[in-house]
């Protein structure tokens, strides 16, 4: 009782130098504050640690939460009789004690023991690509079509599996809760192998590119453990998941140049180095990088911040003007009555990309600011992709009224109004945000509950649609 009652203290603290600064919207920032804090003292942190850390989530929001967040985390860290002996030395350790370590000795030994981790799974991930080798399934020029889609079906669990066991370490998951991410995993790969799927045919191709984000999601549920159900939790994934993608790029370039070097020295000397660099250097580094890049991810959270919505404050104007002008060309010439597969599958892609630019402008921007100009542009690029949608919806239409459902045709047909539905209301939501009759934390709540119908479509993609139409 003692504890909960400094713990109430501490907030009443908190919740008084906000209300001396007259800092609008105190009731929300409360409210997610102690979402926080619920949610790291189920993970195991003390009292203390929870409000430290919740306070330190909260600081990016909010000038007064940043001053009272530096200056609680010394008074905090002084108590603990751990005083840094410099500046540098004191801000790793509130690092090391908003992940519940409380020495510059503790945080350097699990520093340590993490870059072990990371690396020895990133080695596993990097060498199982090379497993099926062992039963005959090389990865090679000479292989066969067979064993080309084994690869394409089975790539996802050569490294998403051992990414998710990073974070299960990190985040100190209960064994029960680890279970379940793998059974997860594990019905996945027994639904991607076991079907006799007709070779190249639509239903194979759908499970292709629908089992990887449906996995991914999975990936989400370890890396925001239990936070999975609440919007912050979602919305840190969405960080996490483009800056991913931005740093496994850099990596990529690096890796790409490494190749380039690895080649030309080898032949130098005379000697081909093609089945060195195609058949390990290239899949092996492809897989490894995943798990590199998300530790790298992970050691620069919250010092400054995320790169994707960075990104997608420069790229959404300019995706608006290019489907804008895209959308003119097709009325012009007529094209959009007229789309084969490939141009649908590219319309699927493009809105996702935009979904994507959505959301990082989102989690980029302070909720509790009032509308400003840039807050105009994801509008309009909503409303310009909701336009393309409905294009894509009308072409889809007219062909399976022409020629009868199909695997493909449903799965774009769902698609699109899934993303019609997410678009429209977000939208809507926009709309009532610049016009002052709406809070802007009512679009992070709809994309962050918008997630389980994702997944919903992704399971019933992978695990009916092959035998609902044949395995064709």
């Amino acid at each position: 009782m003692a504890d909960e009652s400094a713990l109430e203290s501490q907030i009443a603290e908190w919740r008084e130098r906000l209300r001396r600064q007259g800092t609008p919207g105190l009731g929300d920032l409360e409210n997610r504050l102690r979402d926080e804090m619920a949610a790291l003292q189920d993970a195991g942190l003390a009292d203390d640690e929870a409000f430290l850390v919740a306070i330190r989530r909260l600081a990016a929001l909010d000038t007064a939460t940043r001053e009272f967040s530096r200056t609680h985390a010394e008074r905090l860290f002084v108590e603990r009789g751990a005083a840094a002996e410099d500046a540098d030395a004191e801000r790793s350790a509130v690092h090391g004690v908003e992940r519940g370590f409380t020495s510059n000795r503790s945080l350097w030994r699990m520093a340590n023991v993490e870059t072990v981790v990371v690396f020895g799974l990133a080695a596993v991930a990097a060498l199982s690509i090379k497993v099926p080798d062992l039963f005959g399934y090389g990865l090679s020029r000479e292989m066969g079509e067979e064993i080309a889609r084994f690869y394409v079906r089975n790539n996802s669990f050569f490294v998403l599996p051992m990414l998710a066991a990073y974070f299960v370490w990190k985040r100190g998951f209960e064994l029960r809760r680890a279970l379940w991410l793998v059974l997860a995993f594990a019905a996945a790969a027994v639904f991607a192998n076991v079907f006799p799927f007709e070779p190249l045919g639509s239903t194979e191709i759908l499970t292709w590119l629908h089992l990887p984000i449906l996995l991914w999601l999975v990936v989400g549920v370890a890396y925001a453990g239990p936070r999975w159900l609440s919007v912050g939790g979602r919305m840190d994934f969405v960080r996490f998941s483009g800056d991913l993608f931005i740093y496994y790029v850099l990596i990529a370039l690096g890796g790409g140049v490494f190749t380039a070097f690895t080649w030309g020295m080898f032949a130098a000397i005379g000697l081909d180095a093609t089945v060195l660099v195609t058949e390990w250097l290239l899949p092996c580094g492809a897989n490894g990088a995943v798990i590199v890049g998300a530790w790298m991810v992970e050691r620069r959270h919250g010092l400054v911040g995320s790169i994707a919505p960075m990104l997608a404050r420069i790229f959404t104007p300019l995706f608006a003007v290019m489907l804008l002008a895209f959308l003119a060309a097709m009325v012009e010439t007529g094209r959009w009555m007229d789309l084969d597969r490939e141009m649908l599958i590219g319309f699927d892609l493009l809105l996702v990309v935009v979904l994507g630019l959505l959301l990082f402008s989102i989690s980029a921007r302070d909720p509790h600011a009032p509308p400003n100009a840039f807050d105009a542009l994801p509008l309009l690029l909503v409303i310009v992709a909701l336009a393309v949608d409905l294009l894509a919806l009308a072409s889809i239409a007219a062909r399976i009224s022409e020629y009868g459902f199909s695997a493909n045709k449903t799965a774009a047909l769902g698609e699109n109004l899934i993303l019609l539905a997410n678009l429209a209301w977000s939208a809507w939501l926009y709309a009532r945000f610049l016009a002052g009759r709406g809070a802007f934390t009512a679009l992070e709540r709809w994309q962050t509950a918008y997630v389980p119908i994702y997944a919903v479509w992704l399971a019933l993609v992978v695990v009916a649609f092959p035998p609902l139409f044949g395995y064709a």
